[in-house]
């Protein structure tokens, strides 16, 4: 079962909607811009368990992703580059 905040939310943007990635960040950027930290409270107290741990795991991963990337883990570093003389 979706969150019904995201139904609401997906019947008032469709018409809006061209299918694309960005479109979808734009708009849960709009909304992250408008609610309290209250209002994020209430609604992730409306979700379900799955929903909670499906949230929380992409946050999980993305963070991992985040300081891999500052961490420079999995790019090619100058020391590990064969040397040419």
């Amino acid at each position: 079962m979706q969150m019904k905040f995201i139904d609401d939310l997906y019947e008032y943007y469709k018409d809006r909607l061209t299918g694309d990635e960005e479109d979808a960040e734009a708009v849960a950027m709009s909304i992250l811009d408008e609610l309290s930290r209250r209002d994020v409270l209430k609604l992730i107290g409306e979700m379900t368990d799955e929903e909670l741990l499906g949230m929380f795991g992409l946050y999980v991963l993305e963070s991992l992703k985040a300081k891999m990337a500052r961490e420079g883990l999995g790019a090619t570093r100058p020391q590990d580059a064969p040397r040419v003389h």
